[in-house]
């Protein structure tokens, strides 16, 4: 019986490891909810979604060749749920997906690497902006975040933003602590910011989020004049448009109306 068993293996086992996919295999999408970064013991759901009907998919973990979860569906999204997550659990995550007539072992192109972080097991940085007070819309912004003098290690450093479910930058620095630039910042850009910093293997220990830094944004009086006066423009070429339009209508309906009592004699 054993010896059957180690016979069958390799045939009931054969998928678990994708082999490299034509490149009409396109990459589906991994997203996490309620957040890639939570504490410990929260539910969390990572969803994958392939861009065509799929017959099975697999999540994998950076470091792991075999996936940690599959599901068999018969569309095009399939749910992974972590209950109760531990910082064990965090990590790097993607996700793959199979078709019905694709060759045995064949997967498609991995998903966008998926970075889930549980907070909590090591001690916040600090974050602060080399720019103080409020900034004008067009300037660069360079925040940095600082790991605790006692932490050691190789880690990677991520910039949060409040209202963001994933982190918004991502940074692997030689030293304890990494800078974040925000280019040509716009009002968009305002808000508050927080930062992390992570370990990228075993036991895959987060820190707590720094405190918060809010990042207010200035827009020079000139900048809105002009941006109101190209949008009044954009307003009245519409105006134009719609009259036009209207016009058109107007017009072929007196025609319309004028031809009709020939027609009918």
């Amino acid at each position: 019986m054993i010896l059957l068993l180690l016979a069958l293996w390799p045939l009931c086992d054969a998928d678990i490891t994708p082999t490299v996919p034509p490149a009409s295999y396109p990459k589906p999408w991994l997203g996490a909810h309620p957040a890639a970064i939570v504490t410990p013991g929260v539910n969390v759901t990572l969803s994958c979604r392939a861009p065509q009907p799929a017959w099975r998919f697999a999540l994998f973990k950076s470091g792991r060749i075999i996936p940690v979860l599959y599901r068999g569906v018969s569309m095009g999204l399939a749910e992974f749920f972590l209950e109760a997550v531990t910082p064990a659990q965090g990590g790097s995550y993607h996700c793959c997906y199979r078709r019905l007539g694709w060759g045995l072992g064949v997967w498609s192109h991995p998903s966008d690497t998926l970075e889930l972080l549980v907070t909590g097991g090591l001690p916040k940085p600090s974050l602060q902006a080399h720019q103080r007070g409020v900034v004008t819309a067009g300037d660069d912004v360079t925040l940095q975040c600082q790991r605790p003098d006692n932490i050691f290690g190789p880690m990677r450093f991520a910039l949060l933003k409040a209202g963001a479910a994933e982190p918004i930058r991502l940074r692997t620095p030689a030293g304890k602590e990494a800078d974040f630039s925000l280019q040509t910042v716009t009002v968009g850009d305002a808000g508050n910011y927080s930062c992390v910093y992570f370990q990228t293997g075993t036991p895959f220990w987060a820190s707590q989020p720094s405190d918060r830094l809010e990042i207010r944004v200035r827009v020079p009086p000139g900048a809105i004049s002009r941006d109101y006066t190209t949008g009044n423009l954009i307003r009245l070429g519409l105006a134009a448009l719609v009259v036009v339009i209207m016009g058109a209508l107007l017009l072929e309906a007196w025609c319309s109306q004028k031809e009709s009592p020939r027609g009918s004699t």
